[in-house]
C-alpha cells in the first residue's frame, strides 16, 4: 500500500471487495466492451456490414484490456471513451472500423453506469437480507422479555425487547421495499445517439426507423434489461441517480436509527454490540467499552444521507440535453454512495450477528420504574375492597411525586410500594400491592406482535431468499 498519496477509507477500512469490484475500472470497461459486442451484433442483425470475424476478434479481447495503450492514448486525446475505442481497435485490427459504430459515449457511459447500480443494488439487497435474518433470530429469542419503552427519552410504559428489534427491522424492510422498486424500475439508456434523436442510427439504416427501434431493443435484451428509457436526450435523466441514491439514503437513515438506540441502551447497560476479547475502548480508560461499531454506523450514515444533495442538485442543473457538469460530480457521488451503503451494512451484520442482552439490568430497570406505571392497577385493586376512587387518585399522585424525589434527590430506590402499603387509605398488604407488579402484564400485545410481524413480513420474505441468509462480515477495524 502507498503511504505518501491520499486512499479512501472505503478502499482500506469501510467497503467490502465485492462492492469495490462493482465500481471499478476493470468492471466499468469490461461492460463497454460488452456493450460495444452487443451494439455490433445488433446492427449486423439489422443489415450493416458487420462480419462474423470482426464479432469473434472483439469477444476475443473483451476481457484482456490494454490499460497502458487506453491511458497513453487519453493523455494525448483527452478523451476516456475514444481512448478505449482506440485501444480496442488495437487488439481488433480487422474490427477497429465497426467499434462504436453510431453512438454516441453516453452509450457505453450511461447504459453501463446504469448496469453497475442495478449490480450494487443487488449486492445491497443481500446485504439487507441478512441483516434482517439475525435481527429475526434476534426478535425471536427476547419476544417476551419486558423492557422499558420510551417516549422523549423518559420511561413510558412497557415493551419487550423483541417488539423493539421489530421496530428496526420494519424500517429496513421499507428500505429493502424501496431498493426492490428502483432496481425494477432501471431502465438502459439505450442506443439513442448524440441528443437522443437517434439521428445518427436512422443515417446508418437509411432512415428505418424499424430497425433502429430493433437495434436498440437487441441491445437491451442482450445487456439483460427488459426495457429502456422512452426519452432522453443525451444522458438518461439524472433524476434516476437521485431515485437510486435516495433508496439507499433510507437504508442509511434507518440504520442510524437502530444503532442510535443501541448506544442508548449500551450507555443503560441493557444491551452492547459484540466486543472482543482483545478490544481497545479506551486509551486512556481501559474499563471503557465504546460502542464503535454503532458510532461508526451513525457517521457513515451521516455521509450517505448528505451524499444525496449531490445527485439532487445535478439533476437541476442539466442544460437543455445535457452539459458535462455531470460527470465529475457523479463519478465520485455514485460510487461512494454506494460503498457508504455497503461499508454500513458489514457493520450492521457483524452488530446483529453479536448483540449481548443483559437480562438482569433490564429486569432491575423495569421493577425500579414499575410502581410507577402499576399505580393504576393498585388503585382499581383498592377501589374494588371499598376505597374511593378520586380519593385515591389523589393520594396515588402524591406519593409518586415523593417516592420520585426520593429517588431523584436522595438518590435512594424507589419506595412507593411501602408507601401505599403504609397508607390506610388503600386498604393493601405487600402481597396484594405485589401482585399488580409482574412486568409481563404490562407488554400488552407485544410477544404476539413479534410473532405476527415475523410470520407475515420476514419469515416469507428470508424463505424467498434463502441464498442470503447466514452470512458474517469481517471488519477491518
Amino acid at each position: 500500500m502507498a503511504h505518501d498519496r491520499y486512499i479512501s477509507p472505503f478502499s482500506t477500512r469501510y467497503a467490502s471487495d465485492e462492492m469495490q469490484y462493482i465500481f471499478s475500472d476493470d468492471n466499468k470497461f469490461r461492460t463497454w466492451r460488452r456493450l460495444w459486442i452487443a451494439l455490433a451484433k445488433a446492427e449486423q442483425k439489422q443489415g450493416l456490414a458487420i462480419t462474423d470475424e470482426q464479432i469473434a476478434e472483439l469477444e476475443a479481447h473483451k476481457d484482456d484490456i490494454n490499460y497502458e495503450e487506453a491511458a497513453a492514448r487519453e493523455k494525448l486525446v483527452r478523451h476516456d471513451v475514444m481512448s478505449h475505442v482506440y485501444a480496442y481497435g488495437l487488439q481488433c485490427p480487422k474490427a477497429k472500423g465497426i467499434i462504436h459504430l453510431g453512438a454516441t459515449s453516453c452509450y457505453v457511459g450511461d447504459n453501463t453506469d446504469i448496469i453497475l447500480m442495478r449490480q450494487g443494488l443487488a449486492l445491497v439487497r443481500k446485504k439487507l437480507i441478512g441483516v434482517l435474518a439475525n435481527l429475526a433470530d434476534f426478535a425471536e429469542k427476547y419476544k417476551d422479555m419486558p423492557c422499558l419503552a420510551y417516549t422523549h427519552c423518559q420511561p413510558a410504559q412497557l415493551t419487550t425487547v423483541g417488539k423493539r428489534a421489530t421496530l428496526w427491522m420494519n424500517e429496513l424492510y421499507m428500505d429493502l421495499c424501496e431498493i426492490d422498486h428502483q432496481s425494477a424500475s432501471l431502465a438502459l439508456r439505450g442506443v439513442k445517439g448524440t441528443t437522443g434523436t437517434q439521428a445518427s442510427f436512422m443515417e446508418l439504416f437509411g432512415g428505418d426507423s424499424a430497425k433502429v427501434k430493433a437495434v436498440e431493443a437487441d441491445v437491451c435484451a442482450q445487456m439483460g434489461f427488459d426495457k429502456v428509457v422512452p426519452v432522453c436526450g443525451q444522458t438518461y435523466s439524472r433524476k434516476v441517480d437521485y431515485n437510486v441514491l435516495s433508496a439507499i439514503a433510507g437504508l442509511a437513515q434507518s440504520a442510524m436509527k437502530m444503532a442510535t438506540d443501541i448506544r442508548l441502551l449500551a450507555n443503560f447497560k441493557e444491551m452492547e454490540e459484540p466486543f472482543e476479547k482483545n478490544q481497545i475502548g479506551s486509551s486512556a480508560m481501559p474499563y471503557k467499552r465504546n460502542p464503535m461499531r454503532c458510532e461508526r454506523i451513525c457517521a457513515l450514515a451521516r455521509y450517505l444521507m448528505v451524499d444525496v444533495l449531490n445527485p439532487a442538485i445535478t439533476a437541476g442543473t442539466q442544460w437543455f440535453e445535457r452539459t458535462l457538469d455531470d460527470s465529475a460530480n457523479k463519478r465520485i457521488a455514485m460510487a461512494e454512495g454506494f460503498l457508504a451503503a455497503d461499508a454500513i451494512l458489514n457493520i450492521l451484520l457483524n452488530v446483529s450477528d453479536g448483540l449481548v442482552v443483559y437480562p438482569k439490568v433490564i429486569r432491575s430497570r423495569v421493577m425500579a420504574e414499575l410502581p410507577f406505571m402499576a399505580s393504576e392497577n393498585i388503585m382499581m385493586k383498592a377501589v374494588k375492597k371499598g376505597g374511593d376512587r378520586q380519593e385515591l387518585h389523589e393520594r396515588l399522585r402524591e406519593h409518586a411525586v415523593a417516592a420520585a424525589a426520593v429517588v431523584k434527590q436522595e438518590g435512594k430506590p424507589n419506595d412507593m410500594i411501602a408507601r401505599v402499603e403504609a397508607d390506610p387509605a388503600f386498604g393493601l398488604s405487600r402481597e396484594e400491592i405485589e401482585s399488580e407488579l409482574s412486568p409481563e402484564d404490562f407488554t400488552g400485545r407485544a410477544p404476539e406482535q413479534v410473532e405476527d410481524y415475523l410470520n407475515e413480513v420476514i419469515r416469507p420474505l428470508l424463505a424467498a431468499n434463502p441464498e442470503d441468509l447466514g452470512q458474517k462480515a469481517e471488519l477491518s477495524v
